[in-house]
């Protein structure tokens, strides 16, 4: 079987791990019991490492949608003689409500098809293949369904009778009529684990209803963003709830592992882990589409995730596994062909020992964000703030891997100068919730320094713009942060110039943005970033160019599949979406977006009030 075209997948979630299933109803990724746990089913990344489908027999066409405002998918598959509809979700915990989505998970799969016209014939195939396609476990029928053993994992597929096993695949062909339905539920558990127990039909209705309700309740008390494009604003909102670990609050930056930024390359990577670098955007990602209490919970695990190592003396580390883990380290899995071919197969991520100075902006952006909204600070998060903006007043001149984790020789990169510069303009901003007062004087000194290096070193006047790295030519579209961060207002002559070029000279013949075309040392040619070009538009309506910036927003959400997903990049030959997926910061950059071009249209209508506007989006509270 030849890989599916990533935009064919929707995502499954239960706040605690995820599942790919694609338009032809075929769950071909699931990790149990959390997002970076081995997979279940693997087929996107190899065809003999498992799959969960269920589709009509012969020919059929699809369609597809989110039920109305949750994470569970309404497939509906049209055949010549009958429609279906496949309705795919993750259970949550039973009556789990609001905030509490997903406290309870009891890591359930959960299938039903409703024939709703005529009749058809479907059919139905589960190889599950634990540990990334390594295990071939023993199938066997039990009351209700069908049981797996096999190392560690043990699964149970409540479903109806009528599967035939043949080694560690069983089939089933079904034949329903209008008003017939058929439920699945897929149970994980462990070898030392009580045994799982079937479920019913009522059961499996009863749990899919509760979730649906479960999603309704966390959307209606966290959704009230109602500016432009707010239907895409409030799904990315539930994206990126569907991506959080509930029982920390950590963000994954992808539930999947090694979907390619080149096809058929080696730029394949873990992406189920949680960056350091992702805290601010996703703070002001969250303050729009969700509340402030995700918003704190998120803080709060990277604060205990990350407070012990300044006061060691280390430097910050950029990303840490959901649960607060810190050994990250990568290894590949040869057994697995990667998807289109593209090896190898990575679990883990070497990029959690590299040397990124921008996290301690990235930080202290959150946490500014943070105090604004909530308040005060206990005294552990103060001391550990604090450090923070130490560390980058006494580190800004040293050279790093840069916020694009090139795997080169380090050097000094204007983002991450920029980044320290952040860290200290926001620390002083928050130094009274900091009990830092006393530190003021010094980090304004070094602040000021920062500010005079990246103008003299940052600016090329050959390139007419500022550059990746100081002494440089090459664009890099993390210079658009200059303007975001508040570093350059949007339309001072530097600032424009700089985003004018990333328009002209770093975007494809679609107007994408690529992150830059200089050479990091790695082979192959990556796609254009969705991010980089929301920071465009991000960028666009920071200067005042709101016609400029929704064109560019609208070039960029050209690229969602027909659920309303993104992946990280887009092939630049086929147009197609590369990398894993779906990708928070896709949808963390379009969330930022809209909401800058929302107040940028505000901006304007104020200074002409007789133009009509299209609307204002409020800003918005839990």
């Amino acid at each position: 079987m030849d890989s599916l075209p990533i935009r064919d997948y929707g995502l499954l979630s239960d706040c605690r791990s995820a599942a790919l299933v694609s338009r032809a109803g075929s769950v071909d990724w699931l990790c149990f019991p959390r997002f970076d746990a081995p997979a279940i089913f693997a087929r996107i990344l190899d065809p003999g490492s498992g799959h969960f489908a269920i589709r009509p027999a012969g020919d059929f066409e699809t369609s597809r949608a989110y039920v109305d405002q949750t994470m569970a998918l309404d497939t509906t598959f049209r055949t010549p003689t009958g429609t279906a509809v496949l309705t795919d979700a993750m259970a949550v915990g039973r009556n789990d409500r609001g905030h509490d989505l997903g406290a309870g998970s009891p890591g359930v799969l959960l299938r039903r098809l409703s024939c709703t016209d005529g009749e058809l014939e479907v059919e139905v195939t589960y190889a599950p293949r634990p540990e990334y396609g390594l295990i071939h476990p023993i199938l066997e029928p039990v009351p209700g369904g069908l049981a797996a053993r096999g190392g560690a994992d043990r699964l149970l597929l409540s479903a109806p009778a009528g599967f035939v096993v043949q080694g560690a695949t069983a089939t089933a062909r079904l034949h329903l009529a209008a008003g017939q339905t058929v439920s699945f539920a897929l149970q994980h558990g462990r070898m030392w684990e009580s045994p799982l127990a079937a479920w019913g039909a009522e059961e499996i209705a009863a749990r899919l209803d509760d979730t649906l309700e479960g999603w309704r309740s966390w959307s209606a008390i966290h959704q009230t963003y109602e500016g432009p494009w707010r239907d895409l604003v409030h799904h990315s909102g539930r994206v990126l709830q569907a991506l959080t670990f509930q029982p920390t609050g950590a963000i994954v930056a992808a539930p999947t592992t090694s979907l390619p930024e080149t096809i058929g390359g080696e730029r394949n990577w873990d992406y189920r882990y949680t960056w350091v670098r992702d805290a601010c955007l996703t703070m002001e990602a969250l303050w729009v589409a969700a509340c402030p209490d995700e918003a704190n919970k998120f803080f709060a695990f990277l604060a205990d995730a990350a407070a012990s190592q300044l006061r060691r003396g280390i430097d910050l580390q950029i990303m840490f596994g959901i649960g607060g883990e810190r050994d990250l380290s990568e290894r590949e899995l040869p057994h697995l062909a990667g998807w289109r071919n593209s090896h190898p197969v990575r679990v883990g991520n070497g990029a959690w020992n590299q040397r990124q100075i921008d996290v301690y902006g990235e930080l202290l952006g959150a946490a500014q964000r943070l105090v604004q909204k909530l308040g005060e600070l206990d005294p552990i998060t103060q001391q550990f703030l604090t450090a923070a903006a130490d560390t980058a007043a006494h580190r800004w001149q040293e050279k790093d891997q840069g916020i694009w984790e090139i795997r080169g020789e380090p050097r000094d990169f204007l983002y991450s100068k920029l980044q320290c510069w952040a860290a200290l303009n926001r620390a002083i901003d928050i130094a009274p919730q900091l009990n830092a007062q006393h530190r003021v004087q010094a980090w304004m000194a070094a602040r000021d320094e920062i500010r005079g290096a990246i103008l003299e070193h940052g600016w090329s006047e050959k390139a007419g713009a500022f550059t990746q790295s100081f002494g440089s030519e090459d664009l890099d579209a993390s210079n658009l942060m200059l303007a975001i961060t508040r570093f350059l207002p949007g339309d001072d002559p530097r600032m424009k110039a700089t985003i004018d070029a990333t328009a002209a000279r770093l975007t494809d013949e679609r107007g994408l943005v690529y992150r830059y075309l200089a050479h990091d040392g790695l082979a192959g040619e990556e796609g254009t970033f969705l991010l980089c070009t929301f920071w465009l538009a991000q960028a666009q309506a920071l200067a005042g160019e709101v016609d400029q910036a929704t064109a560019t927003f609208e070039r960029a959400v050209a690229a969602i599949n027909d659920v309303g997903l993104l992946a990280e990049e887009v092939d630049v030959p086929s147009g197609e979406m590369i990398g894993n997926f779906p990708q928070a910061f896709s949808h963390i950059g379009l969330i930022n977006a809209a909401w800058a071009i929302s107040q940028a249209r505000e901006h304007a209508d104020r200074r002409q009030p007789a133009a009509a506007g299209p609307g204002a989006a409020k800003e918005h509270r839990s």
